[in-house]
């Protein structure tokens, strides 16, 4: 068994590791560090011989691992006593001995909770989630949201110690608080398929491999938590919105308008999938996931952007205001009204957002505004609009969008 297929197993069980040591020591940075030392271990002898239970190899050596850690810290002999049963033997049997199959899923909903407890920073908790609960290394979440190594390594260290300090307890929230915290759960997984699907930054405009991680920490945590609507809102949010992937860039890259795309392109798989989730969801009392996935299979049901249906859009927009206000969500709103009713009515919107300053240093609003002026006829006021959003926008593709949008108005 080679390195290929160490990280394949360390992908898809990472988290149970992770968890499952967190519990036996209480220790969020320790089994970490734990099991980033048996993956290393297995680099070496797993080529040499396989184990019969990769899985449980892990699991008993990152036990081991931090069995040695605690004996070396005499200030927790006590808990060192009640860890060091036997590891010797066979470690796929110690991996069914040590491990209640019935805890694994809460270990491991339990560890999402952890990494995104709201005593971190919102950035330490998307690093903490993608390491811990992902399973990514410091240099592919650094990749991913294009800064360096050191920064993401920083942040998820002072993120262990924050938890640590604080004195994060490793369990669920108790029933009272837990769907107030799952908010915040759901919040730090949609800010990492957000960054996947339109980087805010670099010369891609799509990052694939983020966004497709998220929705799978979004599937996993949608099979722990069945009942939760939302949870389920949030996957078919994820899902209709990722099966446009394949048509949003050209070959080179280039961004494809929405009504420019190729629908024959649209993943109907992911459509499908997006749709089942949807109906998942609570249609009486529609949370703002829901709402936004609703917009999203309005689109995937339209055959071209003309034939949208852009009167339901706009009552779902106004459906989401209510229930989360944003600026965006108006933002968002006014190009419905644009499609459904002109563009004199969604400058309105706009216009009051711009004289608020709702949205201040945004390249979204001069974007939006520069598209309405320009289908009402007013080129120059529009040309210098899109201007302003191209030397806003930190994305490179955009960024070339906008300019040549721009310059077809001189």
């Amino acid at each position: 068994m080679g390195a290929v297929d160490v990280e394949a197993v360390w992908r898809v069980e990472s988290a149970r590791i992770v968890a499952a040591l967190t519990r036996f020591t209480g220790d969020l940075g320790l089994a970490e560090d734990a099991t980033q030392e048996a993956v290393a271990e297995a680099l070496v002898s797993w080529p040499r011989a396989s184990p019969a239970n990769p899985a449980g190899w892990l699991m008993a050596t990152a036990r081991r691992r931090a069995i040695d850690t605690i004996r070396r810290r005499t200030a927790l002999r006590d808990r060192y006593a009640l860890l060091a049963v036997d590891a010797a033997g066979d470690p796929a049997a110690s991996w069914v001995e040590d491990v209640d199959p019935d805890r694994i899923d809460d270990d491991v909903l339990a560890l999402m909770f952890v990494s995104c407890h709201p005593v971190l920073p919102p950035a330490a908790r998307v690093a903490l989630t993608l390491r811990v609960v992902g399973g990514l290394s410091s240099e592919q979440i650094a990749r991913a949201f294009l800064v360096p190594v050191p920064t993401v390594q920083a942040r998820i260290t002072r993120a262990k110690k924050t938890i640590a300090a604080a004195r994060v307890p490793f369990e669920l929230p108790p029933a009272d608080e837990r769907r107030a915290r799952l908010g915040g759960v759901l919040h730090v997984l949609y800010a990492i398929f957000t960054e996947g699907s339109t980087a805010t930054s670099g010369d891609h405009l799509l990052r694939p491999d983020v966004a497709y991680e998220a929705v799978r920490l979004i599937r996993t945590l949608a099979a722990l938590q069945p009942d939760e609507a939302e949870v389920h809102g949030l996957l078919a949010l994820c899902e209709l919105t990722a099966a446009r992937f394949p048509a949003r860039t050209d070959p080179d890259g280039t961004p494809v308008l929405l009504e420019d795309q190729d629908r024959r392109l649209w993943d109907t798989s992911a459509i499908r999938r997006g749709l089942a989730a949807l109906n998942r969801t609570s249609p009486r009392n529609p949370g703002p996931y829901a709402l936004q996935a609703a917009i999203a299979a309005t689109h995937a049901a339209a055959p071209s952007v003309g034939a949208t249906d852009w009167d339901r859009v706009v009552l779902l927009y106004d459906a989401l205001g209510r229930v989360t206000p944003s600026p965006v969500v108006d933002l968002n709103r006014a190009v419905a009204v644009a499609m459904a009713s002109g563009p004199a009515r969604a400058l309105a919107i706009v216009e009051e957002l711009v004289t608020a300053r709702r949205l201040p240093g945004s390249h979204l609003v001069p974007t939006v505004r520069g598209e309405l002026l320009a289908r009402l006829g007013r080129s120059a006021e529009a040309r210098v609009e899109l201007e302003l959003a191209a030397r806003l926008c930190a994305n490179q593709r955009e960024r070339a969008v906008l300019l040549r949008r721009a310059a077809t108005l001189g």
